[in-house]
């Protein structure tokens, strides 16, 4: 079987799923070609698991201050070169797209008739999960901005549906550091994070970000650039994470026990909803702004119990081999008899499995 892999590359939640697919797919001895879009080629990085992939300007979100911009991404996204790509692309020698919510990919698969298979946190807004922040627009997006044949939804519990758990990359394990906070606000501005941590002299706050640092950093405020391997040990060994509300850096945090503070970008429902599911099962906290009254209250709260989830990437691959793609609950129950839930979750929506 030949497949090409199509990954959102817009943050690094899509690229993080591929990375625990992508050695599946090798150990697997599948032939794999990988397609990523929603980001300029040069701003990937750690990119060796791919090979020499392709990469498209697909579409992507523009945002300002903490919210999504529409009238930057009107500006930003090109329909024309979208439609150009969607045309180009030959799928005549490939047996299955596999997409993470990438549309070139989605959309040339549909045009060719070839099977598409989805796998992304998107797609579990299509069951009956914790959702706010809805609009008549988000629906269409979910509908038709990579449209499959079967859509593979993830998210941290089952909820009483046919959903996966995360897809995650082992970390290695680290001693943890009284006081030290990772903050991960790619939406953010630096000068508002600055302002926000600044008051908080009693904990170290870890951050990383595409913007330099900011002059007159305080001393208990270290400033990075994106380091894969140094963003990791600080994940591990940090004793709380302050992050956006996106899908797979809470899983991480999550696994390792770390608590949590979102701050969800505004405007972006998926975002919105994660938190509300997390609030729901007790496993994180939220603020609508940035707010260092509501961090300094969030540092006293009592450390979180890790969840044990299974390693998904094997058990997905095996499963796309064998061509059951019309069993996807089978899929789903395998996959969460292996998951070890904290006791507080498992009157939450357990009647399904």
């Amino acid at each position: 079987m030949r497949i090409l892999y199509g990954v959102q590359g817009t943050g690094n939640g899509h690229l993080t799923r591929a990375r625990v697919i992508a050695p599946a797919f090798a150990r697997a001895g599948v032939e794999v070609d990988y397609l990523f879009s929603g980001r300029p080629r040069d701003t990937f990085f750690d990119m060796e698991d791919f090979g020499d992939f392709q990469c498209k300007q697909g579409l992507s979100f523009s945002t300002h201050k903490g919210q999504i911009s529409l009238l930057r991404t009107a500006r930003d996204n090109n329909l024309m070169a979208l439609w150009n790509d969607i045309r180009s692309l030959d799928l005549s020698g490939y047996d299955l797209v596999l997409n993470d919510f990438e549309p070139v990919s989605a959309w040339a698969a549909k045009q060719q008739g070839k099977p598409c298979i989805g796998i992304s946190h998107q797609n579990a807004f299509n069951h009956n999960v914790p959702i706010t922040g809805d609009r008549w627009h988000n629906r269409l997006i979910m509908k038709y901005f990579a449209p499959t044949s079967i859509a593979l939804g993830c998210h941290w519990h089952h909820f009483g549906c046919d959903l996966l758990p995360p897809f995650i990359e082992e970390i290695a394990p680290a001693a943890t550091e009284t006081g030290k906070v990772l903050v991960y606000l790619p939406f953010e501005d630096a000068d508002d994070i600055v302002a926000l941590l600044a008051p908080l002299t009693d904990n170290h706050f870890v951050v990383y970000h595409g913007s330099a640092a900011p002059t007159d950093l305080p001393a208990h405020v270290q400033w990075n650039g994106f380091c894969r391997e140094g963003f990791q040990y600080d994940l591990a060994s940090c004793c709380g994470v302050i992050c956006s509300a996106g899908f797979e850096l809470v899983s991480e945090a999550l696994v390792l026990g770390k608590k949590l503070l979102l701050k969800p970008l505004q405007g972006q429902f998926e975002q919105l909803s994660n938190a509300l599911a997390l609030e729901l099962l007790g496993a994180a906290e939220s603020m609508k702004t940035l707010c260092p009254e509501r961090v300094a209250q969030w540092l006293h709260s009592p450390e979180m119990e890790p969840i044990v989830y299974p390693q998904m990437g094997d058990a997905l691959v095996q499963w796309l081999l064998a061509r059951r793609w019309d069993d996807v609950s089978g899929l789903c129950k395998q996959a969460w008899a292996q998951a070890k839930l904290p006791e507080a979750w498992q009157h939450k929506w357990a009647y399904a499995y």
